[in-house]
């Protein structure tokens, strides 16, 4: 337990900043699940529409921190991917 005014302070600032992050992390999430969706269903164009809607919110994610930028770029890519084997 933070015993110094300091110290009670920065576990404040921590509690703020991970609920920041959680919703952060969850918005990504969503947007990914909704693209994912769109692909198990099997329609290419609203996989695509998907993607151009989640891939502002992955990079977002990766700009403020809450992913690395290499994880968000993979991420992206790799759903486009899916959706580029959809029309083969």
């Amino acid at each position: 337990m933070a015993n110094t005014v300091s110290a009670k302070k920065m576990t404040r600032k921590i509690a703020k900043r991970t609920a920041i992050n959680r919703a952060r992390r969850s918005r990504m999430r969503t947007f990914i699940r909704k693209v994912e969706e769109a692909i198990a269903g099997g329609d290419q164009a609203a996989a695509m529409a998907a993607l151009r809607a989640a891939e502002p919110e992955i990079m977002r994610a990766a700009q403020k921190g809450v992913v690395h930028k290499n994880t968000a770029s993979r991420k992206v890519s790799r759903l486009a991917s899916r959706i580029k084997a959809l029309s083969a």
